[in-house]
């Protein structure tokens, strides 16, 4: 679907960019919409080159986001589902396989989510970029899990010094 998506919008380049080197000018339903100068010409590549880029980026980083939700909820959601009477009943060998069938989901978007950010697929980032994203994606993703379910665990002081930090390994890892 990701894919599709970008291959539509690169023909729709493709076909502007060939309507104009044939004729010189664009057209859409045989009406003449207008005639780009060189400059025009230059910001439509310049567009489609980032267009390119910041998507792969931009769905890469949603497909992270995606996997670690499962993640989450597969290591830590039956701590919570353990108050639940048809949960609490289960055995662990039970429990883990609840939780390798969550995590399947999570392997379904995070193995995208490399291969389209993966720099030498053509994607933006490189290998040690990608892991420090994606531990900081599981942290907010952990956070936030952690507050909405469950209830009387507190975010302190300690706990945001430590975000700061993890926000400081994302600026050096992602220095150039």
């Amino acid at each position: 679907m990701l894919y599709f998506r970008r291959e539509l919008i690169m023909a729709g380049y493709i076909w502007l960019l060939q309507n104009y080197a044939s004729s010189g000018a664009l057209f859409c339903a045989g009406k003449h919409i207008c005639k780009p100068n060189f400059i025009q010409c230059v910001i439509l590549f310049i567009n489609i080159v980032f267009t390119i880029f910041f998507m792969k980026g931009f769905y890469t980083v949603l497909l992270l986001a995606i996997s670690n939700i499962f993640m989450t909820i597969a290591w830590y959601g039956h701590l919570k589902f353990q108050n639940y009477s048809w949960f609490s009943k289960l055995g662990l060998p039970a429990i883990v396989l609840i939780s390798w069938g969550i995590a399947l989901f999570e392997y379904s978007a995070q193995v995208p989510a490399n291969k389209l950010g993966f720099v030498e697929n053509g994607g933006p980032f490189n290998l040690w970029q990608l892991k420090v994203l994606q531990e900081v994606i599981t942290l907010v993703v952990f956070t936030i899990f952690t507050l909405l379910v469950f209830k009387n665990e507190q975010l302190r002081l300690n706990h945001l010094i430590g975000f700061v930090f993890l926000i400081l390994a994302v600026y050096f890892i992602f220095k150039k």
